[in-house]
């Protein structure tokens, strides 16, 4: 006890000294904060008048001084009253130094000017005798006023804009790519509000002039080739894209540059944009979206669409999944008769519900229901009481590894739920059915695709004998859906990876969700009748690249922030998708984007006489007999018999 009470009352003092000195520098901070412009007063006066009576000293060598010695300080004070009199008419006193740009401090040296010429012509006319005041002192008091004076402010703005390294938070090294007005702007607002996160330490232009020069003090050592060169070189951490007026072409290409290298990648929004919405301008330096580096142009929607929607009644099953609701979104748009929509999962059904109620209220006649395709005679009654004109089908099952678990519910959902809609449309008369279908149909290696390829046979062989015009477009991976790799990946982020890869040559095809609905109503409005719409979805991209560069639009450098761990193919997956079948051909559309694979010749007869014994086989939940009985129906199917062993 008595060694404790000891330690304790040795602390004490020490503690109060502590107490002592953060309290005083408190009071000396609220002080000089109370009375910064009193303060700011007395320091220029002492500055001031160091100024006059120093070139007094120096001709003191050669002029007597106490000939000049009542002229002297009589001068002084009517010197520094110009002085301060002329700062404080022009409004020195008034501005926040810490702020200062190159005006605040030519107003500084013109107020001294005028304080000068002031001074000058009055003591010519008091003093103007045999004891006047020598030129020498007029012209060196005027230099050393307005450099004291300056450099001071100077000196304080440099001191309150810049944070000592030692107790800075470690910044990341950024290469800036630009050297235009935003990236001026942009160094203008690091230069007064040092970001915690980047540390400019060069720059790129594609400009030749510009190369070999510097803004703000920060050179710009090559052009956007040289990215890669200048990483290494520099040890760069960070990509700054500060052209938001660039295309998107060059962006892309840009980009593409930017992903050869480690780090992560951020760019500057539209200034203009930043000025109209009013928002702070470093917090709006964005992550570069994955749209941005998708590698082609967004597919464009023709005004066709907007006949096929307007005044019709249009039905969209699986209307609250990613593709279901943006199709919602979309039909709303262009004024359709009725809007229904139909899922078995109420929770997106309502959500989709509410959103277009916020945005159409009563203007939109909008019916949601909810119901399983596979229910045929709960589909039948409703097309029966509806009546609709337009049918987009995108119910289905769709995640590749839970489909080889359970093969016969994705038989059950996708093949006969696709079979009891489409049947339902053609009965009562639907103009159009559009179904929504998948490149994992093409040369199928998994259920999934399997059933999806059985889906858009199914559309070609109805075409051969309805009214209805049935249609299917294929599009590869939607990013951002949901199941899709997109927002897995942004989940294992948050979570401090690491990101799971199943092989690291694996590629897809990738499509906005917009993207893929406007292709979903251009097709509906030009099919004539078993066409299978193919989207031109440019080069296919590696997963993996995916992977690094949401790392680095996460503000993370790959495989130091964030491991990437390869876990092999899973079921049914293979390592690349295709959006063609070679016996179907392609043709160009009106679109040029937009391809068409010519219908197979099926037989119609047979081919539902085999989907009957199918139905039996998936209701029994026979699992391998059922495999094998798809493999009959899709002889492109290509399955490995040890993914069904589960």
């Amino acid at each position: 006890m008595q060694n404790t009470a000891g330690t304790r009352a040795a602390t004490v003092p020490g503690d109060l000294n502590k107490r002592l000195v953060i309290n005083v520098l408190t009071w000396l901070t609220d002080f000089a904060q109370r009375f910064r412009k009193q303060i700011l007063i007395a320091f220029d006066v002492v500055a001031i008048s160091v100024a006059y009576v120093l070139p007094w000293a120096l001709i003191s060598g050669r002029t007597s001084f106490t000939e000049y010695n009542s002229l002297l300080f009589a001068s002084w004070f009517f010197f520094v009253c110009c002085y301060e009199i002329v700062y404080g008419l022009m409004g020195m006193y008034d501005s926040l130094w810490r702020y200062a740009e190159i005006v605040e401090f030519f107003r500084l040296c013109s107020a001294s000017a005028i304080a000068v010429t002031v001074f000058v012509v009055v003591t010519m006319l008091l003093w103007g005798g045999e004891r006047r005041i020598p030129i020498s002192t007029y012209l060196l008091s005027a230099l050393f006023s307005a450099s004291l004076t300056l450099y001071s402010r100077l000196t304080y703005r440099m001191y309150r804009n810049t944070t000592l390294a030692k107790r800075a938070k470690p910044r990341r090294r950024t290469l800036m790519i630009g050297a235009g007005d935003a990236a001026s702007t942009l160094l203008h607002e690091l230069f007064k509000n040092k970001s915690p996160e980047m540390n400019i330490i060069c720059c790129v232009d594609d400009a030749p002039e510009k190369v070999g020069r510097s803004i703000m003090g920060v050179q710009i050592m090559g052009t956007t080739e040289d990215i890669p060169d200048l990483v290494e070189r520099c040890e760069i951490e960070t990509l700054l894209l500060a052209i938001p007026t660039v295309d998107d072409e060059n962006k892309r290409r840009i980009l593409s540059i930017c992903n050869k290298t480690k780090c992560n990648v951020r760019i500057l929004p539209d200034i203009v944009k930043l000025i109209a919405d009013g928002k702070d301008f470093l917090s709006r330096v964005r992550d570069v979206r994955v749209e941005d580096v998708l590698g082609r142009p967004e597919v464009e929607l023709t005004d066709t669409t907007s006949a096929l929607i307007t005044g019709k009644t249009v039905m969209v099953t699986g209307g609250g999944g990613s593709i279901g609701s943006e199709l919602c979104r979309q039909i709303a748009a262009c004024a359709p008769k009725r809007l229904i929509i139909l899922d078995i999962y109420e929770n997106n059904a309502y959500s989709i519900q509410q959103e277009l109620l916020r945005k159409y209220g009563d203007k939109l006649d909008m019916e949601v229901l909810i119901a399983s395709v596979r229910d045929s005679k709960k589909i039948d009654a409703l097309f029966g009481a509806m009546r609709p004109d337009v049918v987009f089908h995108a119910a289905a099952h769709k995640h590749v590894p839970l489909m080889e678990v359970s093969p016969e519910e994705a038989v059950k959902n996708n093949v006969f739920g696709t079979y009891n809609v489409a049947c339902a449309a053609d009965k009562y008369g639907a103009e159009r059915f559009v179904l929504i279908s998948t490149d994992k149909a093409v040369n199928p290696t998994n259920v999934m695709g399997a059933t999806k390829r059985l889906c858009e046979m199914i559309v070609q062989a109805l075409a051969q004998r309805s009214k209805t015009k049935f249609v299917a477009v294929r599009f590869g991976n939607v990013l951002g859906s949901n199941g899709s790799v997109l927002p897995l990946f942004k989940e294992q982020i948050a979570a401090g990876g690491p990101l799971t890869v199943t092989h690291p040559d694996i590629v897809r095809f990738f499509m906005t969700i917009p993207e893929a609905v406007r292709l979903v109503l251009e097709a509906g409005e030009m099919g004539q009748g078993g066409e299978i719409f193919v989207l031109d979805m440019g080069k296919p991209v590696r997963i993996l690249d995916l992977a690094e560069n949401l790392i680095k639009l996460s503000g993370l450098i790959p495989y130091k922030d964030i491991e990437i761990k390869f876990t092999g193919l899973r079921p049914g997956e293979k390592l690349y998708e295709e959006l063609l079948m070679d016996e179907e051909g392609v043709r160009k559309t009106d679109n040029k984007k937009i391809f068409i694979g010519s219908p197979l010749e099926l037989n119609k007869d047979t081919f539902f006489d085999h989907l009957a014994s199918l139905k039996q086989i998936a209701y029994s939940n026979n699992s391998e007999n059922l495999v094998q009985a798809l493999v009959d129906l899709v002889p492109t199917f290509h399955h490995e018999p040890h993914a069904y062993d589960l």
